[in-house]
């Protein structure tokens, strides 16, 4: 995956032979698997390089260097970004949820075939996570990628924010209007002001924004809200 390489040097990222080999086996995992269970909509190669693997690895460039840190992926379907920040941070201690047991058995199969060590995967709703001390206030990255709006979203991140650490919601260009939406809920939940870090894929028009969301202060006890809550009443709506 050469082009991968190019483009990831073009955000000032480097990924050596060895990991542009795990890439290209994660992308071959994804093609054989999407022909039995529902991944992806994206199935050809270069449009896998692009709007997964590269998109998932512009998350780096607001979070800086993942390594020795603890980051937690929340809807991460068919590993992103999680799994692709995991074989660029090696040292990460990375957890990944969704609540499609289909989909974690993929992410099994992904994590050993490419040996990847210290990832977690549960087939678990995100409010479920949210209240379990093993990981509740216990991340220094909550991060999510097309899962729910944002409003929504915090509701799922910021309780597995440690104080100190911050969420990352990967949007589109609704992000701003998200964010101005999301600013009660954000307050709520013991976020502080949010910073949009616009991102260009190569040969796309839409600017993506990384929306990151410090930690500031403990997420009240009440928070999350029980399984399917916050999607049916966002806070502050």
């Amino acid at each position: 995956m050469a082009d991968l390489a190019d483009y990831a040097a073009a955000f000032s990222l480097s990924l050596d032979p060895a990991q542009l080999a795990q890439f290209r086996r994660y992308s071959e995992l994804l093609r054989e698997w999407n022909q039995r269970i529902n991944l992806t909509a994206i199935d050809a190669p270069a449009e896998i390089e692009i709007r997964h693997f590269l998109d998932s690895l512009t998350v780096a460039t607001a979070t800086g260097d993942l390594s020795d840190r603890r980051l937690i992926d929340v809807g991460t379907g068919a590993g992103f970004p999680g799994l692709a920040l995991k074989i660029l941070y090696p040292a990460m201690a990375l957890t990944l949820v969704d609540s499609v047991a289909k989909k974690t058995r993929f992410l099994e199969a992904v994590a050993a075939e490419l040996g990847l060590s210290d990832v977690t995967i549960l087939a678990e709703r995100a409010e479920t996570v949210g209240r379990q001390p093993a990981h509740r206030e216990q991340y220094d990255w909550a991060v999510a990628r097309a899962v729910a709006a944002l409003p929504v979203l915090v509701e799922y991140l910021l309780p597995l924010c440690r104080a100190g650490g911050s969420a990352l919601a990967q949007k589109g260009e609704s992000a701003p209007r998200e964010v101005s939406e999301a600013r009660t809920a954000i307050g709520l939940l013991g976020g502080g002001e949010p910073i949009l870090h616009p991102v260009k894929l190569p040969g796309r028009d839409e600017t993506h924004y990384l929306v990151v969301i410090p930690k500031v202060a403990t997420t009240p006890a009440a928070y999350p809200r029980s399984p399917g809550r916050p999607a049916k009443k966002p806070l502050g709506r």
